[in-house]
């Protein structure tokens, strides 16, 4: 049994057939604009069977068997089962690749949803699972897709970003997890891959979906082109080559934004792609139409989408408030993660989804004698350190660096005793402690606000003790460190007189490390 989408050409060797100059020229140049990039990177194709993705598999093969290409790339099909004869496609495309002598990979998909945008988006979630970090991916787009993308996003309102349409090179990065989009074939006209298709005899997939406008992009590509071309038969071109324009406008803007925000950003509160801070001080000395520009580069990273221009102006808008005000959240649903926008005092928050569910884990008690820390050794560093993981999930992973030999001087030092155990705990809303700089102890909402601790932070802080087993010393626990994932505080106890040179101490021994899980 076969599918009737399938072309009826017999699948063949295509190595010594014509090539088509104007297609090779195209994926050569690209090669070459490109070099530095693709150099000792692992190249892969993305290879639906239609038209586009078999003629660029094809074209590669015969460059390859020319030696005009330096290397073949791995097909990577994807079956999301959403078309009855899904299953025909995928074993179609392996058969193909198998006569090419081309490596080929049939991969499984679950698609939420049922529209196109759900259906790509499972497709590129398969694929990006399946390579390694900083490999290449290969995509057939040509020049009637980039319009057909330039109108839909026109359409949509979009910006510069929007408007330049498809990149021909494009680094994304997802949990930590980084690659390469490379698409050779932007300047190429539809027309020109469909010829080369019908002199090799391509057996390619032809989707009925493409064309039965049930969506926005084959409603453009059936009602919308074909009347422009009555205006302008170059509108294709046109538009591409705005949007390549367009293009090196956004770069500028990019560069201008980005060197805005390594002023603003607070580095100490980072945790790509979890937490991204800016400082509202330092946003609010610069123009109004570059805090903008930076708020719209500042939500984007890590999405492949940008954010809509009403998010932007509703995110700046808060950046305007004087009121004390830290329960408003603005919510983005974006291609990848899910994220809330909050304010607290002069810092400006986006915190994925995950991240906050992340921060509502139980925290993690434990109580080890200094005797039992394992060790980690560690090339790097001055000493073997130990390290107690105070919470951890799949994504991101909060760890106390404790370097015990340092530890053990502090506690002889300070405290007087050789016998101790190290414990952490969460600290209790009622729990009165007091830091070094302040002149009492304190507890609950008082501590809060004066540590500047941000409500969703407030369920993260725990306390560090030491457990004296002495038996001539009455107060056995000792609080001597408060930790929230970004930050630290030393506390006053009673066995140190020299609260600074406690801390200078402190110093030596642990380290807060907090990490997205590779």
């Amino acid at each position: 049994m076969t599918s009737s989408a399938i072309l009826t050409h017999p699948i063949r060797p295509i190595n010594d057939l014509p090539i088509d100059e104007t297609l090779a020229d195209a994926l050569l140049g690209s090669i070459n604009d490109y070099r530095e990039q693709l150099h000792g990177r692992r190249l892969w194709l993305a290879c639906s069977g239609g038209r586009d993705s078999l003629a660029l598999a094809a074209l590669c093969v015969q460059l390859y068997r020319q030696g005009r290409l330096p290397c073949l790339p791995q097909l990577l099909h994807v079956d999301h089962g959403l078309q009855a004869d899904s299953q025909h496609w995928a074993t179609h495309v392996a058969n193909w690749a198998k006569m090419q002598q081309i490596p080929c990979h049939i991969l499984r998909a679950q698609v939420t949803g049922r529209d196109e945008q759900a259906a790509r988006q499972a497709r590129y979630n398969a694929m990006r699972a399946h390579i390694n970090q900083d490999d290449v991916l290969l995509l057939g787009h040509h020049a009637d897709d980039q319009a057909e993308t330039v109108l839909m996003r026109l359409i949509q309102g979009a910006g510069v970003n929007g408007l330049s349409g498809m990149q021909p090179w494009r680094v994304q990065t997802q949990h930590g997890r980084r690659h390469a989009l490379w698409r050779p074939w932007l300047t190429v006209r539809r027309a020109t891959i469909s010829n080369y298709a019908k002199r090799l005899a391509l057996p390619y997939i032809d989707d009925p979906t493409n064309e039965t406008g049930d969506n926005v992009r084959s409603g453009l590509r059936r009602d919308i082109m074909p009347v422009l071309a009555t205006y302008n038969p170059n509108v294709i071109d046109n538009i591409a080559r705005s949007a390549q324009l367009l293009g090196d406008a956004q770069a500028t803007v990019n560069v201008q934004a980005e060197q805005d925000m390594q002023q603003t950003a607070d580095e100490s509160l980072q945790l790509p792609a979890a937490q991204r801070v800016l400082n509202i001080d330092t946003l609010q000395v610069l123009p109004i139409y570059r805090q903008r520009q930076l708020l719209h580069h500042w939500l984007g990273q890590d999405e492949p989408l940008p954010p809509a221009k009403q998010l932007v102006d509703d995110v700046w808008n808060l950046t305007q408030r004087s009121d004390h005000d830290h329960q408003t959240e603005l919510f983005w649903q974006a291609r990848t993660q899910s994220y809330v926008v909050r304010r607290y005092r002069q810092q400006l928050y986006r915190l994925s989804n995950e991240w906050l569910s992340w921060l509502d884990r139980p925290l993690m008690v434990q109580a080890q004698p200094l005797s039992s820390l394992d060790l980690t050794t560690n090339e790097s560093a001055e000493s073997d350190f130990a390290l107690l993981t105070v919470r951890r999930s799949e994504d991101y992973i909060w760890q106390l660096q404790v370097y015990p030999d340092a530890l053990a001087r502090l506690i002889e030092c300070h405290i007087g005793a050789l016998n101790a155990v190290l414990k952490i705990k969460p600290l209790d809303r009622k729990q009165r402690v007091q830091t070094a700089l302040a002149t009492r102890s304190q507890s609950g909402k008082k501590l809060y606000q004066t540590l500047g601790i941000p409500l969703w932070l407030r369920e993260s802080l725990v306390v560090v003790s030491v457990v004296l087993l002495d038996k001539e010393h009455a107060k056995n626990e000792i609080p001597i460190l408060l930790l929230s994932p970004f930050d630290r505080w030393i506390l006053k106890n009673d066995f140190s007189s020299n609260t600074k040179s406690l801390g200078s101490d402190i110093d030596d021994v642990f380290k807060n490390v907090i990490s997205v899980v590779e």
